[in-house]
């Protein structure tokens, strides 16, 4: 039996202290809303790094946050039950494709079982939307650029992609059966300050910082579609409103739309739409920090692709917005970020 939810200005977080789920929590705050963020301080990178995203958010009085793994039995079912969250942000995952060959289980448990217990709760307390965070990493091995939402996308390349790409499917089944909203929006690589230390810029910005060579896969011959995090934030806020309705029987479907023919369902990049080459990133790098990259040219590691592009005409048919913060500006405002990370670290 389903229950509808009172009417609020309350959003349920997953991966609060996160990258991403920090900042977006930071918006949904400035924005009013009131914010239950969980999220389980793994010790995939420095937990630190998390709690001090955490104690930001703390400052604030519309924040609640609990420390636990979304997979647990019961958790956010009992959340749901509580706050009757109006809009979800799914954004807890295990992340990292690299990591993903070394350890496949814990992409399982968080990915797919977290997912799972996300949905069950939705499914008996519905939300008026779910914004699940999914990946580039999808597309995997097309080549067809830029990527759009409507391409077939069924070669993963990495347990990572493999996992999220078994996430949207769980949740267009959920969105079908029980008339759940869910958009899933697929970002490209995403940058900006907070960011996690496993990723590039941090990784890059430590090295040349410490006049240690980076490493560079596929000899440099890579592009990648950098998105500002700032962006990323306003687009997916943009997105609260824009609900998928499921389409009447026999509708003709909108050229472009991911729109599920079936569910209230739908897919939308998130992207700067403007592939740059990976030794363009690290030139712009250097520009940021004033100094100097030494390179360490090594051949293209397991589960990765060679480039990736977005196609974002369905985001800003959706919302009128399109990312656009160049690169020089994002990682100027990462530099800055970074050097005073380091000092107080």
């Amino acid at each position: 039996m389903q229950h509808n939810p009172a009417p609020s200005k309350v959003a349920l977080v997953t991966g609060c202290s996160g990258f991403i789920g920090y900042h977006l929590c930071a918006r949904l705050l400035a924005a009013g809303w009131q914010v239950i963020g969980v999220d389980s301080l793994s010790d995939y990178y420095d937990v630190s790094l998390k709690r001090r995203r955490q104690d930001m958010l703390a400052a604030h009085d519309g924040f609640q946050v609990i420390n636990a793994a979304i997979e647990t039995p019961n958790l956010l079912m009992d959340l749901f039950k509580t706050h009757r969250p109006a809009a979800v942000f799914h954004l807890a995952a295990q992340a990292g494709v690299r990591h993903s060959i070394d350890a496949p289980r814990s992409y399982l448990t968080s990915n797919i079982v977290g997912t799972f217990e996300l949905l069950e709760a939705a499914r008996v307390y519905p939300p008026q939307h779910i914004l699940l965070a999914s990946t580039s990493s999808i597309y995997g091995a097309n080549t067809a650029m830029p990527y759009r939402e409507t391409d077939a996308a069924d070669h993963q390349v990495s347990f990572y992609a493999a996992s999220k790409k078994a996430v949207e499917m769980m949740a267009h089944s959920y969105a079908h059966l029980y008339h759940l909203p869910i958009t899933a929006f697929r970002f490209f690589t995403v940058y900006g300050p907070w960011s996690r230390p496993d990723m590039a810029p941090m990784k890059f910005a430590k090295a040349i910082l410490a006049n240690e060579p980076i490493d560079v896969y596929n000899h440099g011959e890579m592009r990648r579609d950098f998105t500002f995090v700032d962006d990323l934030i306003e687009a997916v806020m943009r997105l609260i409103l824009a609900v998928p309705q499921r389409p009447a029987a026999g509708a003709v479907p909108v050229a472009g739309d991911s729109l599920s023919p079936v569910a209230p369902f739908r897919v939308v990049n998130i992207g700067n739409s403007r592939p740059v080459p990976l030794l363009d990133f690290i030139a712009a790098m250097e520009r940021a920090l004033g100094a100097k990259a030494q390179l360490n040219l090594l051949p293209m590691q397991a589960g990765d692709v060679a480039a990736t592009w977005a196609d974002t005409r369905l985001l800003q048919a959706l919302t009128g917005y399109a990312p656009s913060t160049d690169l020089d500006t994002g990682l100027a405002a990462f530099a800055n970020w970074y050097r005073g990370y380091r000092k107080n670290a």
